[in-house]
């Protein structure tokens, strides 16, 4: 490894710093907040530079996609920890009468973080702020193609961070191979499905429990009741950001043949007042990450028919923003993700025809839809499953740190961002205390052997749930606010005599 350290040392290390307590207070765990805080606002621009050397990527896009992003996260869990922290009460049940029950949350151990080369800021940064808010120690794996940015997180870690707690390791695929065989107490991963099974595989064997932030094929319904100008407008810059490069952009648009025409004239709209007559010139649209990944899209456009774009330059790493049309289902570029700025249209000539296919798919991570019918948004919704469902938008979503970020099925399993992630870095602990054991005790020995006739029918009739009259209930409520009301006529009265 980078430092000389072998994956069982940094695991130790941190096993060790972990029982020692060092993780697991406030004190501690906003402290460690406050440093990645500053990790941030100190590097702002090494992390834009670090960025356009990997990627290419506008510095707009770093700034409010990446760090940004990531700082907003560290101060809501500033702002928010200590509320989170607190035991959390739950409803009283028969069989807790005159008991505390309450959920409380405490740190997994110590975790690993497997990052992602397409936003290498905040693949890092954005997980690691809930793995350590919630108390643990955590090992971070940076992606060695975004090699830039790892050396930078290499060279920053130790600056900010202690690092008996926190460790990063560079390196590839020896190095992660190398981690995968230590214990951790849960594995997030966030790439594509190849490895996630191999992820999987390995954290199976210490029943190590995982989150997998895949991606997939993320349809955009375009409906024939909508306005087409914003629905493109939409896709087309949730698409092209990071040059297609984002595990959330669109993958393909689904609409009827007949529109073909006028979304392919809206997106060549679209582009040119994004990115100008040549989005080669602009400073706003990306580059491909490596040579690689950049002949493996080439190889998807063989045979297709292109109807904007195409053009690429692979020693500046540049493919143009391409659309595809008459895009068959069997075809190379429907059957894999295609992360890069290629935009096949699909054509289905119904709603039921593009449920159907989404359908015979593995589940996206996200699906998107355009209509002005709310009918049409509603079964796209209901009738398909996905990670996440967007009407009427794209991308944005992913932004909104009240709702979860994860897929299903072949897109991921668990989720995070918010206090999801600090939900999915805890183990939530049912606690049930008794403070009057001593004067409870005779109900409760109602639960001792032997078990009398009058026992059996008392507890019975005690733990015995019954469903509620709503009718009934109802009836209740109406009767007390007629008699609330009537209490309160009655002091007006008496008080104006």
């Amino acid at each position: 490894m980078a430092d000389g350290v072998d994956a069982k040392s940094i695991v130790d290390s941190c096993r060790e710093a972990f029982e020692a307590g060092k993780t697991r207070s406030y004190e501690a765990r906003i402290q460690n907040l406050h440093s990645l805080r500053r990790l941030l606002v100190e590097n702002k621009q090494a992390f834009v530079d670090a960025a356009r050397k990997d990627l290419g990527k506008p510095e707009f896009e770093t700034v409010n996609f990446e760090i940004d992003f990531c700082y907003n996260e560290v101060i809501t869990y500033i702002n928010e920890l200590h509320e989170w922290m607190k035991p959390e009460k739950v409803g009283m049940t028969a069989a807790a009468i005159g008991k505390h029950a309450f959920i409380q949350t405490e740190p997994l151990g110590v975790v690993l973080i497997i990052g992602a080369w397409n936003y290498p800021i905040q693949m890092v940064v954005h997980p690691l702020v809930g793995a350590l808010a919630a108390g643990n120690t955590v090992i971070v794996k940076p992606s060695e193609i975004s090699e830039a940015s790892a050396k930078l997180f290499e060279e920053l870690f130790p600056k900010y961070l202690d690092p008996s707690c926190f460790r990063l390791v560079n390196g590839g695929v020896a190095e992660t191979t190398a981690l995968l065989e230590q214990k951790f107490d849960h594995i997030m991963y966030t790439g594509n499905g190849r490895v996630a099974r191999i992820v999987y595989s390995a954290a199976a064997k210490h029943l190590t429990p995982v989150t997998l932030e895949l991606g997939g094929k993320s349809p955009v319904y375009i409906d024939e009741n909508c306005n087409i100008d914003i629905a493109v407008r939409r896709t087309v810059s949730a698409k092209f950001y990071n040059a297609g490069q984002t595990c959330i952009a669109p993958d393909y648009i689904i609409c009827r043949h007949d529109m073909t025409e006028k979304v392919v004239a809206s997106i060549k709209r679209a582009l040119k007042q994004f990115f100008g007559k040549d989005p080669k010139q602009s400073g706003d649209f990306g580059r491909i990450v490596s040579v690689r990944h950049m002949k493996r899209l080439l190889s998807l456009l063989e045979d297709q028919e292109i109807a904007i774009g195409g053009e690429s330059n692979e020693e500046s790493l540049y493919i143009a923003p391409t659309v595809l049309v008459n895009v068959k289902d069997m075809d190379k570029v429907m059957q894999e993700e295609i992360f890069g700025p290629i935009l096949p249209i699909f054509n289905r000539d119904s709603v039921d025809e593009a449920i159907k296919f989404i359908n015979q798919r593995d589940k996206p991570l996200a699906l998107y839809a355009f209509s002005s019918a709310t009918r049409v948004l509603d079964r796209l919704r209901n009738e398909t499953s996905s990670g996440a469902f967007c009407g009427n938008e794209c991308f944005v979503y992913g932004g909104v740190e009240t709702l979860p970020f994860g897929g299903v099925g072949g897109s991921g399993t668990g989720c995070y961002h918010g206090k999801f992630t600090f939900d999915t870095f805890s183990h939530r602990k049912a606690c049930l205390v008794d403070p009057i054991y001593t004067v409870s005790e005779m109900a409760r020995g109602l639960l001792y052997a032997p078990f009398s006739e009058r026992k059996k029918a008392l507890v019975a009739w005690g733990l015995k749930k019954r469903l509620r009259n709503k009718t009934l209930w109802n009836l209740l409520l109406l009767a007390g606010a007629v008699a609330v009301v009537a209490v309160v006529y009655r002091i007006c009265q008496s008080t104006s005599n």
